[in-house]
């Protein structure tokens, strides 16, 4: 039977999708966004009225915070700026992950080094639990003189990593080939600042100098113009169609062989001898821009 409406019934209404339209576009306050997870007391701070967020590491403590959302399907973006000076041995993760053991998973980390030497910028994709998708960047400028814009756009169709809105990475959905892809799991924001120095610099030859302490990477302008997930339902942003559809042009694509033509340093789809049996059949597409 069709519910009748009356005008009350429709001021409810209107008021709930219009609630429904800004959660699901973050916007930017981390009061509102976000919640510190982990971190001794003042590790993990935010600041300026919920402008800014700062993660340090000692060695008492590292620290992260999560998104108070979970998402299926969006553009996620955030300015950071990362720890200076000498951050061997530290790693800033910054990344989109569900929960479980056939997890979904897709990473942006932020590997220290000495005073002087590129940070390198270590991406990966995890589907249905499986990773061993890295490939690393070196940086066209210093990310930590300034804060520069880090976005994960993840769609039905395809994954983007995007620095500065230059797309340096593309991992496309080929189920059809049998390569799983994040689509079902509702992943939620998380970032971490902490010590890796048993791999992240050199290997593991260099390691954390506690001299050089606290470290101290800097967060603003999250935003998140994505599906939220909520109570069995995801509630999509007014502006879906501007990244639900959207895939690499002729230009972007352009931009995107640039950076791996001159700033890629490590590729699983160019190391035969880590895969004996082949390499993965996603491979086979990774130079067809």
């Amino acid at each position: 039977m069709a519910a009748s409406h009356s005008p009350s019934t429709w001021i409810v209404s209107s008021l709930l999708m219009s609630s429904l339209v800004v959660v699901a576009l973050a916007d930017g306050n981390f009061y509102r966004s976000c919640d510190v997870v982990w971190g001794h007391s003042g590790h993990a701070m935010i600041q300026e009225g919920g402008d800014l967020l700062t993660l340090s590491l000692d060695k008492t403590s590292g620290s992260g915070f999560q998104s108070k959302d979970e998402y299926l399907f969006g553009k996620i973006e955030m300015q950071l700026k990362l720890v200076p000076g000498n951050s061997a041995g530290t790693v800033t993760a910054y990344y989109l992950s569900s929960k479980g053991e056939t997890w979904d998973e897709i990473d942006f980390e932020f590997l220290g080094n000495l005073s002087g030497q590129p940070y390198v910028l270590h991406t990966n994709v995890f589907s249905q639990g499986k990773g061993k998708r890295e490939q690393q960047f070196y940086l066209w400028f210093d990310p930590t003189a300034d804060f520069h814009t880090y976005s994960i756009l993840w769609n039905p169709q395809r994954i983007v990593f995007y620095v500065d809105e230059i797309p340096i990475r593309e991992f496309r959905n080929l189920e059809f080939l049998g390569v799983p892809f994040p689509k079902n799991q509702k992943m939620r924001l998380y970032s971490t600042l902490w010590n890796a120095d048993d791999w992240a610099t050199r290997g593991g030859l260099v390691k954390t100098d506690w001299s050089q302490a606290p470290f101290k990477a800097s967060y603003k302008n999250f935003r998140a113009d994505a599906c939220v997930w909520s109570s069995g339902s995801s509630y999509c942003s007014s502006n879906k169609d501007a990244w639900f559809w959207e895939e690499l042009d002729f230009g972007k694509k352009g931009q995107m062989k640039w950076v791996r033509d001159n700033y890629m340093i490590y590729d699983y789809c160019k190391d035969p001898k880590r895969f004996p049996q082949g390499l993965p059949t996603e491979c086979a597409f990774s130079n067809l821009l």
